[in-house]
């Protein structure tokens, strides 16, 4: 089909319609996206995955490893990720446009400081949470309007003869784990502060994957005792780190699947962001199972988000959350929840909300998250 034609204008001249690359779209005097539309933002925002796809390109084909500490020519690097070379130039030179490497010369690269922790072998490392992001969660979100559509996360509306991007990665699950809960400790202090446990003597961490949570509250609570429960894999991943960062032993790793039982022991449970990737009947039969073994003095501590009830403009933090709402209906089913919500699953549980907390501080691991506190009823 010839496109010139099909889309020329009615005097037989070419319409600007049929330049399909980026420049038509992004490159004008005053920044904005061209003669597409005069709504730039929507288009720009229509076109943002594009960073997230090179990210991961780079990622999954070992770039920043390959690069190193060293200026690299493209056929070096071609032949250690196992790539076309043109191609990789031109995926390099697109990663040098937002920093993340530098042409040192005509097809010679390096690795900026900003791409640095791309690299899987450094401190700090960023490649299992691009790969995590960009890759195994982006494929469900390719999903997301029958996800929409029908209430169901992409798991069940997906075509059965299309393997998903999790299915066909070995390493997923060692993602997943090596994105959560593996933060410093210190990173989570403030919500070892927003929250008074002068009184508890044991704190169980209910899905506390590598243990950020509950290693920062013992390091606030010299007194306390601790668990931490999840299951087998991520306990056994979590006993390297608490061998190191917890020498007195002062916590316990017990396995524990949260939908059959929650171990007994502690006076205080905290559960953090585990319930928003439930719904709502499989968040009740935790709750009921954390009922079972709360003391009638003791307290459940549920870290989520806490949405608010109405969204009346545009608000950047409140954006994060809601976007991680709509990840939880495509990725697990689950949902993020506003006070009413939650009050409403901890009722149904054998529950009384005594308050919400507000957690402190702008690190990007607690900001803005709120910590629902329940009582046996």
């Amino acid at each position: 089909m010839d496109l010139t034609g099909a889309l020329g204008t009615a005097d037989g001249r070419r319409s600007s319609a049929v330049y399909f690359g980026f420049e038509e779209f992004m490159v004008q005097a005053d920044g904005g996206i061209g003669n597409v539309t005069s709504n730039t933002g929507l288009v720009e925002m229509a076109m943002a995955y594009s960073r997230s796809r090179i990210l991961c390109a780079a990622a999954r084909l070992g770039v920043a490893d390959a690069l190193g500490d060293e200026v690299r020519n493209v056929s070096y690097l071609a032949e250690t990720c196992q790539a076309d070379a043109d191609a990789l130039y031109r995926l390099l030179r697109a990663l040098a446009s937002i920093g993340v490497t530098e042409e040192t010369s005509p097809e010679h690269f390096r690795l900026t400081s900003f791409g640095k922790p791309l690299r899987r072998d450094v401190p700090g490392s960023v490649w299992a949470s691009v790969v995590f992001w960009a890759d195994l969660l982006a494929d469900s979100w390719s999903l997301l309007t029958d996800c929409v559509r029908t209430g169901k996360p992409a798991a069940q509306v997906r075509d059965p003869k299309i393997p998903s991007r999790w299915s066909q990665d070995p390493e997923a699950d060692s993602i997943f784990r090596a994105v959560m809960g593996t933060a410093p400790a210190e990173d989570y202090a403030p919500i070892a502060e927003a929250w008074d446990f002068s009184r508890a003597k044991v704190v169980a961490d209910l899905g506390g994957g590598g243990g950020s949570l509950i290693l920062a509250v013992l390091r606030l609570n010299p007194y306390l005792r601790g668990m931490l429960v999840d299951l087998g894999p991520s306990v056994e991943a979590a006993k390297a780190r608490f061998a190191k960062e917890d020498p007195s032993s002062r916590c316990e790793l017990i396995v524990a699947d949260l939908t059959q039982l929650v171990p007994a022991g502690a006076d205080v449970y905290m559960i953090k962001h585990v319930l928003h990737g439930r719904r709502d009947a499989e968040a009740i039969t935790i709750l009921r199972n954390c009922r079972a073994v709360v003391p009638q003095d003791g307290r459940l501590l549920i870290l989520e988000f806490i949405l608010p009830p109405v969204v009346s403009h545009a608000d950047p933090q409140l954006e994060g959350h809601l976007m991680s709402d709509l990840n939880m209906l495509a990725v697990t089913g689950g949902k993020e929840r506003n006070e009413r919500q939650w009050k409403a699953l901890l009722e149904a549980a054998g529950f009384v909300l005594t308050g919400v907390h507000a957690v402190g501080g702008d690190n990007l691991m607690v900001r803005n998250v709120g910590i629902v506190e329940a009582r046996p009823a």
